[in-house]
């Protein structure tokens, strides 16, 4: 049977991107976040189909996570190293601009695409985001610094869900197994080596650069969010000049997953109100 998680490899700045390319339409690109065994379609899986109704879907794996091919000495630039990456992806597509939709560090990627290549963006949707100053918390340092077990990662979706009941024994181990795959902790590692302060300052806009942005911004936060403090969104808020906020009560860092109709529901919302 097919792994769901591989799409089609696509060349990008001299190695394979995974991506899942569904529907038709206006492009949406959905990039995922930074947690140990992500990939796009782990992140986004109940949001592909939804969206690949009215609008062309494409879910990257960004490098270093999922079953993007990257080479051994790879060298990471934060954030060149995925601007480049998602430039080369969309011109190879052919895909001209598109609506962007970024969770956590994709979230900040989706900022850093809208304030250095504008003119590939469109509407933004930013859940839970990175891209603001701010300190790196006991979870967050948790979630950078994970070894590979099932209790580990048990232990991080605790940390990642409000609703634990959410958190059961077969979902950490179908994370645990994407952890193990050959090489996969190995490149994780190589993205976040400690100190890890310094990979959040490099998410960081600048004030300027953040007031630059011109698009229309949907920002969605849990309000009991513990690996993202969800004030961060408040202050993007406050230099977005086209953005709007939304947080949601008894939800963690798992919008997408923990409030999935309602998550659903103001993005295609966001989106259709562009035409």
């Amino acid at each position: 049977m097919s792994d769901p998680e591989i799409g089609t490899a696509i060349e990008t700045c001299g190695y394979l991107t995974n991506v899942h390319d569904q529907g038709e339409g206006k492009p949406v690109v959905l990039l995922h976040g930074s947690g140990a065994g992500v990939s796009a379609w782990a992140n986004w899986r109940n949001l592909i189909p939804k969206l690949s109704d009215r609008y062309r879907v494409l879910a990257p794996d960004l490098a270093g996570f999922g079953y993007t091919e990257i080479p051994a000495s790879f060298e990471y630039r934060f954030m060149e190293t995925w601007i480049e990456q998602l430039e080369a992806l969309l011109d190879a597509l052919g895909v001209a601009s598109a609506h962007w939709v970024g969770n956590s560090f994709g979230g900040a990627l989706a900022l850093w695409m809208a304030a250095l290549r504008p003119d590939l963006c469109d509407r933004l949707v930013l859940m839970g985001p990175g891209g603001w100053p701010t300190k790196v918390n006991e979870n967050l340092e948790a979630l950078w610094s994970y070894k590979p077990s099932v209790e580990n990662m048990k232990g991080l979706m605790d940390i990642m869900a409000f609703d634990r009941t959410l958190v059961t024994d077969e979902l950490a181990e179908l994370r645990y197994r994407a952890t193990v795959r050959p090489g996969a902790q190995e490149r994780f590692e190589q993205i976040f080596p400690p100190p890890h302060q310094r990979w959040l300052d490099a998410q960081a806009l600048s004030i300027e650069m953040l007031q630059s942005i011109s698009n229309d911004v949907l920002i969605i936060h849990g309000r009991d969010d513990r690996v993202v403090d969800p004030q961060s969104s408040w202050h993007l808020h406050q230099h977005l000049a086209r953005s709007q906020l939304h947080y949601i009560g008894q939800c963690g860092h798992w919008t997408q997953i923990e409030h999935p109709t309602r998550f659903q529901t103001l993005v295609q919302h966001f989106l259709d109100e562009a035409g």
